[in-house]
């Protein structure tokens, strides 16, 4: 069932500079479902398109041993800065996903990638518009994630991936379950539209993606091997 604006965990004290997504709504459903997740003491986590590095500050402090990755350089400092302010131990690397950490496996992987539609295909290699969007239909960096997230995983282990409901959700379940994974939705909620959203609404009207006006649906998508 969907819910509006529910109880969620309270935000780290984070830095976030222009340029690398400030943690929202998003962040904070993904540290829940995370925190449901009963992440093990020293178990591996990879944190794809960290920013902030809001979710792995998160999971360093249930105890795992965290590995976190961007593309932009300045969200890989900010990361940096992040983690040592809150004393925890994590590992920041720059790379396109998965290729920063080439045959390694993890027990979770957890993503709150750019998925916002916008009129191009054309992604953005500079500037705010980096951190969320993703092509006309924003799974750009979504799709990637559903095909390579499931090499990165050991048996057992989990992907926690956020996303709109703009950008498709019977679409992420299905192509993680084409690539082998038993997918569900495992958490979900409806949030008012932030401002890129509300600028965009004439082109998302005439598009067909918008139908509320005034809320927008935010996924987690839950997936593990079949």
């Amino acid at each position: 069932m969907t819910t509006e604006a529910p109880p969620l965990p309270a935000p780290a004290l984070l830095i976030a500079p222009p340029g690398v997504y400030r943690p929202q709504h998003d962040t904070r459903l993904l540290t829940r479902a995370l925190c449901r997740e009963g992440v093990a003491p020293g178990s591996q986590v990879l944190d794809l398109g960290t920013g902030t590095g809001a979710l792995s500050v998160a999971a360093a402090r249930l105890g795992a041993r965290v590995t976190a990755v961007d593309i932009s350089w300045r969200a890989v400092l900010t990361a940096r800065v992040n983690a040592l302010a809150a004393r925890q131990r994590i590992v920041v690397r720059r790379g396109d996903l998965t290729d920063a950490v080439p045959g390694r496996l993890f027990d979770l992987v957890v993503s709150n990638p750019p998925y916002v539609p916008s009129p191009t295909d054309r992604l953005p290699r500079r500037g705010p518009a980096r951190s969320w969007d993703a092509g006309r239909d924003g799974r750009a960096l979504v799709d990637r994630i559903c095909d390579a997230a499931p090499s990165a995983l050991r048996p057992g282990g989990a992907l926690l991936l956020v996303h709109s409901g703009l950008c498709g959700t019977d679409a992420t379940l299905e192509r993680l379950e084409r690539a082998g994974m038993k997918a569900t939705i495992a958490d979900r909620a409806l949030i008012p539209l932030g401002p890129v959203l509300r600028s965009r609404l004439p082109w998302l009207r005439h598009e067909g993606l918008m139908t509320d006006e005034n809320l927008e649906e935010v996924v987690v998508v839950r997936a593990e091997h079949a």
